[in-house]
């Protein structure tokens, strides 16, 4: 049972960090009528950001080496990012799919590839270790 709670905060956390990529996403295509890629970009790392730092502290209550944690993550949208942005870029501009359902698959695939990337890698063996005081 405490492995859906888990899964439930990451949600719950990684939707509080999907309102800011799609609020971020939304002003610079929107206001400044910027291309797909650098608004998708802007916006996912403001994202990675929040979210990191809420599940690592929350969700996952480790007490990792945070430069390490990051490090990982980095590795991880090290692969996620350019696969996402040039693909997401080919739908939305080439294939003239609409941006914002390109952006929410986006956001699905990594809700689901980070989940278990944090869990199984990021996080293995140093989950629920932070100390309380």
């Amino acid at each position: 049972m405490n492995e859906y709670w888990r899964f439930f905060k990451f949600v719950f956390f990684s939707a509080s960090a999907g309102i800011i990529e799609m609020g971020s996403f939304a002003l610079l295509n929107e206001l400044l009528d910027w291309p797909y890629w650098p608004s998708y970009l802007i916006a996912l790392t403001l994202s990675v950001l929040w979210n990191f730092t809420l599940n690592r502290k929350f969700t996952f209550k480790s007490a990792a080496n945070v430069p390490k944690a990051m490090f990982l993550v980095f590795l991880y949208y090290l692969v996620f990012t350019p696969l996402t942005t040039v693909g997401g870029n080919y739908l939305a501009e080439n294939l003239h799919w609409n941006e914002y359902l390109v952006t929410a698959i986006n956001m699905i695939l990594n809700l689901v590839t980070e989940f278990l990337y944090q869990k199984h890698v990021v996080y293995r063996n140093q989950i629920d270790n932070a100390v309380k005081k």
